[in-house]
């Protein structure tokens, strides 16, 4: 007996289904019922689809990576009292440091050097850097009370994109893209953008694919990537001299060859392979449409602001990501790095506040124009918060902040969720929340149940656990946040 005859001699329940899933019969089939339910008979189809009415059919995800200091944005914190020294206070609240103060003598409080006014119809602090984010007080709901469990950022920012701190976990935009399944067949359902930032000395964070990969989920769930200049998918034009026709026949041989192996040995990962080909083949003809912006009124382009004209910006993708929506896609995830402030704090966050203020505010008031704010919902944020005290020197001008785990801030929209709204408090140093905490697996929990997915049922089986986003240790929908 040959590997492949024993390793078939040894075939899972759902491997036999999938290998039954073949042939032509079943090719007639799927033609007959259509994508979905023939998933359905391959056993992919989550416990999760429909399980109730949702209040948004679409979501896109606003990645601040780096950490963006909530002191310099929507925390107002008018008591602290300048050049402090916070060592006995931070020893008595066992604060974690991390290795980058943890040896500093001193640890001076440093408030924050911008202004802040209220706006909207609940008051919403935001700062002087976020001019048309403050116009749009009303359509948002600012909360103050999230923490987290991880002090570092490539941790953190597993916990907050993946679930889980720990690498080897889907991404919310893959769990989002399996349990919800496609609106439209011609593009991806989860699409991944990279925003350039402007400014140059500001400390980039490295990420990586897996926080839009699919991990264990098969590997069509994964985002895809677009690129912000040239063509958005490499090779996407037939080779010269290779017509429409004669690829679609190259496809069709290789898709066969595919399905014998498949048959051969029941890798799901063998059928992703001939999916991908066939998005790929399909995407020839609606990414061209779909990175085509010529055709966009003066005026939107006026909404997002003037670097919406150009291509790799945050305000470019903002604009990008409003068309993938239009289309049916059903998460975009737009990734703006740059946020990490430990040192020339005010220039660098107000560098990077420039970036996305007016994108965000375009981004919502064109969704909302359109008739889509209702049912798409918008969150914007990072992955932790900042210190209270600075790192390093501090001036009357120039100061930095180290990453603090305890309390920060994001802000979400649409969807169901309530505008005009504040969530949370936090003390006077912004250094504990005081009410209304939000852990990141609520936030997951909520994200879900505005799609209309119960968090303890999404799961997929892998390596014997049912493996969920939010994970085994408690989630709860924050209800007082929904509209």
């Amino acid at each position: 007996m040959n590997d492949i005859d024993l390793f078939n001699s040894a075939l899972t329940r759902r491997q036999f289904f999938r290998k039954n899933a073949t042939g032509l019969g079943y090719a007639a089939l799927a033609s007959l019922l259509g994508q979905d339910a023939m998933a359905a008979s391959a056993g992919e189809v989550p416990p999760a689809l429909a399980q109730f009415a949702p209040k948004a059919k679409r979501a896109i995800y606003l990645s601040m990576i780096g950490a963006p200091s909530q002191f310099e944005m929507f925390d107002y914190k008018p008591k602290i009292e300048f050049n402090k020294d916070l060592k006995d206070f931070l020893v008595a609240s066992g604060q974690r440091l991390t290795g980058m103060t943890s040896g500093q003598s001193r640890f001076p409080a440093a408030p924050s050097i911008f202004k802040f006014a209220q706006h909207g119809k609940d008051g919403t602090w935001v700062s002087e850097l976020l001019p048309w984010t403050a116009k749009m007080a009303d359509d948002i709901c600012v909360i103050r009370s999230m923490h987290t469990d991880a002090i570092n950022h490539e941790p953190a920012n597993q916990l907050m994109y993946t679930g889980n701190m720990v690498g080897g976990k889907a991404s919310i935009g893959s769990w989002l893209s399996y349990g919800l399944g496609s609106m439209n067949n011609d593009l991806p359902t989860f699409v991944v953008l990279h925003a350039s930032h402007s400014n140059p000395g500001s400390n980039v964070q490295a990420i990586s694919s897996r926080l839009w990969g699919s991990a264990f989920l098969p590997g069509k769930y994964a985002g895809v990537a677009l690129r912000s200049k040239g063509d958005p998918v490499l090779f996407l034009q037939d080779s010269p001299g290779v017509p429409r026709d004669i690829r679609r026949k190259m496809l069709d041989g290789l898709a066969a060859m595919n399905q014998k192996s498949y048959e051969a040995v029941g890798d799901p990962e063998i059928q992703t392979r001939i999916q991908q080909y066939e998005m790929a083949f399909r995407m020839q003809t609606s990414v061209p449409e779909l990175a085509d912006v010529s055709k966009e009124s003066e005026e939107t382009y006026k909404l997002y602001g003037p670097d919406s004209k150009n291509p790799g910006t945050f305000a470019s993708s903002t604009l990008m990501a409003r068309r993938l929506l239009e289309r049916g896609v059903r998460f975009v995830q737009i990734f703006h790095r740059g946020w990490d402030q430990h040192g020339n704090l005010p220039h660098d966050i107000a560098a990077q506040c420039r970036d996305i203020d007016q994108g965000c505010y375009g981004l919502i008031q064109d969704l909302k124009q359109r008739g889509m704010l209702d049912d798409t919902l918008v969150i914007w944020g990072g992955e932790f918060g900042r210190t209270t005290y600075s790192q390093g020197q501090l001036t009357q001008s120039n100061y930095g902040r180290d990453h603090h785990p305890r309390a920060f801030s994001i802000w979400m929209a649409g969807g169901g969720v309530k505008g005009g709204f504040n969530h949370g408090e936090t003390d006077e140093m912004s250094f504990n929340i005081t009410s209304g905490a939000m852990h990141v697996r609520d936030l997951h929990a909520t994200i879900l149940n505005q799609l209309g997915i119960d968090h303890l049922r999404l799961s997929y089986k892998y390596q014997g656990l049912d493996n969920r986003l939010t994970g085994v240790l408690p989630a709860k929908i924050v209800k007082e946040i929904l509209a």
